[in-house]
């Protein structure tokens, strides 16, 4: 296994956060690497739904992917299977923080030699992934504690 962790903290409230991972429009801009758009067939967001899309690369190249929805904190915490290859669990977790919301960003890959041949790409894929979140939760003020 291979574990890849990356953080943000977002000028958000974890509500607003967790507001653009549980709506499909939301999601649909923001989720992968820049570039990249979605388009979902599939969303059901509740423990044990099943989450089914395309990617589509800005080279025009579609990337299929099936996850299933494992465990949902409302405002604290979302962690999804992949069901197809490569296999692997992300967990995202939102925490209150002084700037809003810390996100933490968690990936474990089955399959090692996979996420090491793919390290680079995966590590700079899930911080452009935050840079999109970071974009679709703001600039508006953070108004938290």
């Amino acid at each position: 296994m291979s574990l890849f962790r990356h953080s943000r903290d977002l000028p958000a409230a974890p509500e607003a956060v967790f507001a653009a991972i549980q709506d499909p429009a939301r999601l649909a801009r923001w989720w992968g690497p820049a570039g990249f758009t979605n388009t979902f067939q599939t969303f059901e967001f509740r423990e044990g739904g099943s989450w089914l899309f395309t990617m589509h690369g800005p080279d025009g190249t579609d990337y299929p992917n099936q996850s299933e929805f494992l465990e949902i904190v409302p405002h604290s915490m979302v962690r999804i299977r992949h069901v197809n290859l490569p296999h692997f669990e992300l967990s995202i977790a939102l925490e209150p923080s002084a700037a809003g919301t810390l996100v933490s960003w968690i990936g474990v890959f089955e399959n090692r030699e996979f996420a090491e041949n793919m390290r680079q790409f995966l590590e700079t894929a899930n911080e452009q992934n935050l840079d999109r979140l970071a974009l679709e939760v703001g600039p508006g003020p953070y108004l938290g504690a």
